[in-house]
């Protein structure tokens, strides 16, 4: 098995009204179009697995993991008009992002 090179962009969604089937329905939505950009290498859309252990946080709804070639291709995805797009159509529906970005 080799390391993978490249950009890892992760990010948790909290939603505003995480009991609404049509909320959750609406990001993942958003976030499954979001995944489709061109400069995305691979890309994870998920809910939290169902695993229990002390150093889990799973109060998130969704989170994303987007792998890109390199921090420029992360840097033009910010500012990609499809990104903002699903900024603009979905950041209603969550409370509290957080991001985690990483570089190998």
């Amino acid at each position: 098995m080799s390391l993978q090179k490249g950009f890892v962009h992760t990010v948790f969604f909290w939603l505003k009204n995480p009991n609404s089937e049509a909320d959750q329905q609406a990001l993942h939505e958003g976030l499954l179009e979001l995944a489709t950009i061109d400069l995305i290498k691979t890309s994870y859309v998920g809910k939290p697995a169902a695993t229990n252990r002390e150093v889990i946080d799973s109060t998130y709804n969704f989170s994303i993991t987007f792998i890109f070639d390199n921090k420029e291709d992360q840097d033009a995805y910010q500012p990609h008009p499809d990104h903002k797009k699903f900024i603009d159509k979905c950041s209603h529906l969550w409370e509290r992002v957080v991001v985690y970005d990483a570089e190998s």
